[in-house]
């Protein structure tokens, strides 16, 4: 009986040290969070040309921080890419400019980037296809 209690709290002494070694592996790759909580990020800089991969710097007090980031490369660069907007359908094409035009509400400011409420966006109108006859490709009896 007495071999039955001591085996009893080995096992709940193994489980708890078994249980503090895994915090432990668990707390070690992450680093210690700031005490600063007003942080001010700036844009996402990519690493090459004007969209994939790249960094964000961020500063609070004398902290300054960095995180990877990544810019979509159909991002619209007339608003950024931390500005999230709603937008509605496309409107009919003006004939005078070839233009058709839409607006956006904003929907979220990522890493509280200035962003304006709303946007108006313009993309050129579908030229008119005119169907082409559709004939045989490459050499033929002629």
């Amino acid at each position: 009986m007495q071999l039955r209690g001591l085996l009893f709290l080995l096992v709940v002494v193994l489980m708890g040290v078994i249980a503090e070694a895994g915090k432990n592996k668990k707390d070690k790759g992450k680093k210690p969070l700031s005490d600063c909580e007003d942080w001010q990020w700036g844009p996402c800089t990519p690493n090459s040309k004007d969209c994939g991969a790249g960094t964000r710097e961020g500063s609070c007090n004398e902290e300054t921080k960095k995180l990877k980031c990544k810019i979509p490369c159909n991002w619209k660069k007339a608003f950024g890419a931390d500005c999230r907007y709603k937008f509605e359908n496309w409107g009919a094409c003006d004939a005078t400019t070839g233009l058709k035009a839409r607006s956006g509400t904003l929907k979220k400011a990522l890493y509280k980037a200035k962003c304006d409420e709303t946007i108006q966006v313009t993309k050129p109108c579908a030229p008119k296809s005119k169907s082409k006859p559709k004939g045989k490709k490459g050499k033929g009896k002629e």
